[in-house]
């Protein structure tokens, strides 16, 4: 049972972790860099693979300029989760607006150029 609740705990901090980052629209390499390890250990780390010390923890609060009390989620409501979340899913949403937008004006840049070709004689 106490595996159980420190899996959840771990998952947990990670969840906050990924959601602080989202948070300020940084990527996992933005957020490793900062820290000083590789991309695949703070991927890692977010997910809840590997456990994370209290060090690491002070590290990561440090960055994101909280506690580490809120790091592990006593600080984080319920209602700021789901305003993170909301947040993450507009960028993602804003960003394929803006490739829907550029893919548009390719294909009416090559319906143009192909009406403005002449029929070649065969």
């Amino acid at each position: 049972m106490s595996a159980l609740i420190n899996n959840k705990a771990v998952n947990s901090v990670g969840n906050n972790i990924r959601t602080l980052r989202h948070q300020r629209g940084w990527s996992q390499e933005d957020v490793a860099t900062r820290l000083g390890i590789s991309i695949p250990a703070f991927s890692k780390i977010e997910t809840g693979i590997t456990d994370v010390n209290l060090s690491r923890l002070e590290q990561i609060a440090t960055i994101f300029e909280i506690s580490v009390v809120q790091l592990i989620g006593l600080g984080l409501t319920e209602s700021e989760k789901q305003y993170s979340s909301m947040n993450a899913a507009q960028k993602k949403l804003t960003e394929r607006e803006s490739e829907i937008a550029d893919l548009q004006r390719k294909v009416i840049e090559l319906y143009e150029e192909l009406r403005n070709k002449k029929p070649m004689a065969v």
